[in-house]
């Protein structure tokens, strides 16, 4: 039952939470992840995953990562966004853009099977696991398609947290300077805080309202994908061999919607950031929730990776990963100097 896996999530999120807490440089979401991957390493458990866990651990990396990505909104104010000003807005996206657009190219230039070109666009480009995701709910992407963007996208990650601090200072850049790199080329949003930090409040600050502009392409990268993907789906029948919408159809299946239904949720959340005065301890706790919720989604998706597929066959991919993460830090840092 989807049960026993939704509690191996959470168990595993409060386990997450103990590394986090003892060691606060590593992101309580990358400790998911990192935890999954390595529980899905260990044959002992693998009966047990691709049994009676499986269906809850699914439920988790695709229902509670579709809800927690709509609880993301909430940490996105217009207003704070608006404050960084056109030009910083300008550069932000086009950093977003060119990523996807150059990773999404190389990955398809390479011969990356499947969706994985379009994940590890995403996840590179945008917001990391979250935003693998997100967009393997709408492109119906299984989870072996998803699981080695997943590691990737954590690996550059981690990486960063590591390398960007010490290229602080050689690179002449100032506090606020670092916190404007880091929030336009570090992955996940709390990859982002834990390298930041170490630069002040002031940079933490100006690289956190950053990076959630880039979460906020999030809407419109997947809502541009879901209308690709619409269109391209066959138009569909019903059994008797009518095209639905022609007079003898009966409603027998649906094409993908335009605006899939946690994107829309998504964006009134940030509209509701943004409008409704809402007290700090209401958003506190929604934060604690949204965090449990994607920490338990990415525990699930780090159990579907195998590192010993990724190291035989993974090696084309672990290319367009490093040069997906070069390419983003080298135009985030063209930025900084920009404005």
């Amino acid at each position: 039952m989807w049960m026993w896996g939704v509690a191996a999530a959470g168990m595993a999120t409060l386990v997450a939470w103990g590394v986090h807490t003892m060691v606060p440089a590593i992101p309580l979401l990358t400790a998911a992840v990192l935890l999954g991957i390595v529980v899905g390493q260990l044959p002992v458990l693998r009966p047990a995953l691709a049994g009676p866990l499986k269906p809850g651990l699914s439920l988790a990396a695709k229902r509670l990562m579709r809800i927690g990505v709509v609880l993301l909104g909430l940490k996105l104010s217009l207003v704070d966004i608006a404050a960084l000003g056109w030009l910083t807005i300008t550069t932000t996206v086009l950093i977003v853009l060119l990523t996807f657009f150059g990773t999404l190219w190389l990955g398809r230039r390479v011969g990356l099977p499947g969706n994985q070109p379009l994940l590890i666009a995403t996840g590179f480009a945008v917001c990391g696991a979250s935003a693998i995701g997100a967009m393997s709910g709408v492109i119906k992407a299984k989870d072996r398609e998803t699981a080695t963007p997943v590691a990737l996208v954590t690996l550059c990650g981690t990486l960063a947290i590591g390398v960007l601090p010490l290229l602080w200072h050689p690179l002449g850049l100032t506090d606020l300077q670092f916190g404007h790199w880091v929030g336009a080329g570090v992955h996940d949003v709390g990859q982002v805080v834990a390298t930041a930090q170490i630069a002040g409040s002031a940079a933490l600050a100006v690289a956190v309202v950053v990076k959630l502009t880039r979460v906020l392409m999030l809407a419109p990268l997947v809502a541009g994908v879901a209308v690709y993907e619409r269109r391209r789906a066959p138009a569909p029948v019903t059994p008797a061999g009518d095209v639905i919408g022609s007079p003898a159809a009966a409603p027998a299946a649906r094409r993908p919607p335009v605006l899939p239904l946690f994107v829309a949720g998504f964006l009134a959340m940030v509209l509701v950031r943004t409008f409704v005065p809402l007290p700090a301890s209401v958003l506190d706790s929604i934060d604690l929730v949204q965090t449990v919720l994607l920490a338990m989604a990415l525990f699930g998706l780090g159990t579907a990776v195998r590192l010993t597929e990724l190291v035989r066959t993974g090696g084309k991919a672990l290319g367009v990963g490093l040069a997906s993460w070069l390419l983003i830090a080298l135009l985030a840092l063209a930025a900084v100097f920009i404005s």
